[in-house]
């Protein structure tokens, strides 16, 4: 008998222990999509966001890659405030 019948994915990644992992990328891919929209809508170059950041091209670049999930909240908080928003963690 399959111990997965009737489960949801989410337990099935829980018991593989991927869970975490694949949340962590889902989140990535989210806010590199809202980045890099919000760059488009108010027609930012990477050069521009970067210098808005106080930060490096490649800084950004490693922001805006979806499956870089190692990101600081303060490089998160430079990417909000460059393009006048604010950050908003929150657990749920």
């Amino acid at each position: 008998m399959n111990k997965h019948i009737g489960s949801s994915f989410d337990d099935f990644l829980e018991e593989e222990g991927l869970l975490a992992e694949t949340e962590a990328v889902a989140i990535k891919r989210v806010i590199a999509y809202q980045v890099n929209q919000t760059m488009k809508a108010q027609k930012l170059s990477k050069v521009a966001m970067a210098q808005k950041m106080n930060t490096s091209r490649s800084a950004l670049d490693r922001l805006l890659d979806p499956k870089n999930t190692s990101i600081t909240l303060q490089t998160l908080e430079r990417a909000a405030h460059a393009v006048g928003k604010r950050l908003r963690i929150e657990f749920a």
